[in-house]
């Protein structure tokens, strides 16, 4: 298959599904004939003429997939159209989700000790919304489920990996703000 031939599919393949595709899931679909180098020249290609094309929507890189998405200049009219609810997380259900993010894996036991209330249903919530997972058992007595974040959380933030979430340090404020 010549380049521009892999581009087109690689470009069909992203405008249709709904979710991010990976570079490994890209990968299974158009064969091993197409190297993973091919691809990912393809994607960049792609992502730097959706750039310069000054759309509604771009490609971007996405929990840890690339995805068509429309602009945010443009979302009060998308949700005009589709009547989207978006996410909406209570205080204690970010403070939780924060909690999980950045310490995970992680037991229920050590959010509790961390927020000091019990923390079940916001676990349960959060759970339910997709943002996070559990991840197995933890191998001490009584053997807690373990929790981790998922590929939606990354989705929903907008986020490519953990990599890009802030650090600590980066969030607290500094001696000259305070």
């Amino acid at each position: 298959m010549q380049k521009e031939e892999v581009k087109r599919v690689v470009e069909s393949l992203l405008f249709i599904h709904p979710h991010p595709l990976s570079l490994d899931n890209i990968m299974k679909i158009i064969g091993d004939e197409v190297g993973k180098k091919v691809i990912r020249e393809v994607l960049g290609e792609l992502v730097a003429e959706y750039s310069e094309m000054r759309r509604s929507f771009h490609l971007v890189e996405v929990a840890e997939g690339y995805q068509f998405r429309t602009k945010a200049e443009y979302a009060s009219w998308i949700r005009s159209l589709r009547k989207v609810r978006p996410i909406k997380l209570t205080q204690a259900a970010l403070e939780t989700l924060a909690i999980v993010v950045y310490r995970q894996p992680i037991v229920r036991s050590e959010i509790e000790q961390i927020r000091g209330v019990d923390s079940g249903w916001v676990l349960h919530s959060l759970l339910e919304k997709g943002l996070i997972k559990i991840l197995g058992r933890k191998e001490v007595p009584g053997r807690p489920l373990v929790y981790g974040s998922t590929k939606r959380f990354l989705e929903v933030f907008g986020l490519r990996d953990l990599k890009g979430l802030p650090t600590l340090q980066e969030m607290e404020p500094s001696k000259e703000e305070g």
